[in-house]
């Protein structure tokens, strides 16, 4: 089993930093600084392991914060080269970012152009996000400028940290009722030549479509004149294509009439034990006069811990049928346990959906295995913990 992404806040991490501030920090207590966090580690998970290491350094930094400011940003030394897109960096980068969102929130102009900076040693997606809380207007200004910097690191932190529903971030409720004020950077990074930085925008669109959904489509909607954009947009309508949206579907070239028919789900096993994994089959057929486009789908619903089944949805595949014309279509789905959903034994089903429609479900049992995934949920971290 892979190591716990915990794990990357070790006893090697802690010296790696402690190390990095004395070095720009002659009166930093190295040592000191190792044995308080240590002591404390072992019993901490991801976000509080983070949330620990920076609160140590707020206690052990000078607490002006133009002076420790330069601390940090000299321990981390020159940012690496850009790259191509695909290296998002040093994790380990986040316990100074986090320091900044706690000691600086006073500060705004030192922090951002601290951000500015280190973005480039990693994302400071989730830690610029409590100075958009604090003053929302004058951040995104900012922002909008970061999204004409020439570094693509910069760029995606423009639209990555002003997400509205960022995961594992702090929601920005502003943004969640309002998301005009982020339609000029979407604007400017749309065409973006580096693909992290397209995809931040798509997801921050689909992060706006949880919550106004019409209002997404008829945004976008003028986007899709520029074929290249196509993937984009794809992505930023992947929510409301699986909700079955009406004008989303359309910009997907689906015809809402179509006439496209599913027979029975047919499951390989009534009962797969966790860890498994459930074979599912099922024929399509268009039984309409013309061409169809058929987004499939299926959903898995869950067991939770209250007895409640919850619908996942997954992507399964895209077809166009002529008229009359059928597939079958098969495919399998693991149940093996994953760092982000817990399995409970118990009655589940899954559900077949055409173009955002269900059309068939059946019905199956999870069994006791080798595990159940569980993993620390929300509100599980140190109570201290508020930033992320």
């Amino acid at each position: 089993m892979a190591e716990p992404l915990k794990e990357i806040f070790n006893a090697d991490a802690v010296a790696w930093l402690g190390q990095r501030l004395a070095t720009a920090w002659a009166d930093f207590p190295q040592d000191g600084f190792a044995r308080a966090i240590l002591a404390d580690l072992p019993s901490l998970e991801l976000k509080a392991r983070i949330e620990r290491i920076a609160l140590e350094m707020q206690h052990l930094l000078p607490g002006d914060f133009t002076k420790s400011v330069k601390i940090v940003t000299k321990a981390l030394g020159a940012p690496p080269p850009a790259g191509d897109g695909t290296d998002f960096g040093n994790f380990r980068v986040l316990a100074c970012h986090r320091f900044v969102s706690l000691a600086g929130l006073d500060h705004p102009d030192l922090a951002l152009e601290y951000f500015a900076r280190t973005t480039r040693h990693f994302s400071a997606e989730f830690d610029i996000r409590p100075f958009i809380l604090r003053d929302q207007a004058q951040v995104l200004a900012v922002m909008r400028a970061w999204a004409d910097e020439k570094d693509w690191r910069l760029r995606r932190l423009a639209s990555e940290g002003a997400r509205p529903r960022l995961p594992w971030g702090l929601r920005l409720n502003a943004l969640v009722a309002d998301p005009k004020p982020l339609f000029p950077i979407l604007e400017a990074l749309r065409d973006d030549p580096v693909e992290a930085v397209r995809r931040s925008v798509a997801n921050n669109l689909n992060d706006i479509a949880k919550d106004h959904p019409d209002l997404l489509v008829r945004y976008v909607k003028p986007w899709a004149k520029a074929e290249a954009r196509a993937p984009l947009i794809r992505h930023a309508l992947r929510h409301l294509v699986k909700q079955g949206h009406a004008g989303a579907l359309e910009l997907m070239g689906v015809d809402g009439k179509a006439d496209l028919r599913a027979g029975r789900i047919k499951l390989d096993a009534k009962a797969i034990a966790i860890g498994g994994s459930l074979g599912l089959g099922v024929t399509i057929t268009n039984a309409g006069d013309s061409s169809a486009y058929a987004i499939v789908d299926y959903a898995i619903h869950h067991l939770g811990a209250r007895g409640e089944l919850r619908p996942k949805v997954f992507k399964w595949t895209k077809l166009t049928l002529g008229p009359g014309e059928s597939v079958t279509l098969a495919r399998r789905h693991s149940l093996k346990p994953v760092t982000t959903r817990r399995y409970y034994p118990g009655g589940h089903k899954v559900d077949l959906r055409i173009n955002g429609q269900r059309v068939a479900e059946a019905p199956f049992d999870l069994l006791p295995g080798a595990g159940t995934g569980e993993i620390p949920q929300k509100g599980q971290y140190s109570g201290r913990y508020r930033g992320y």
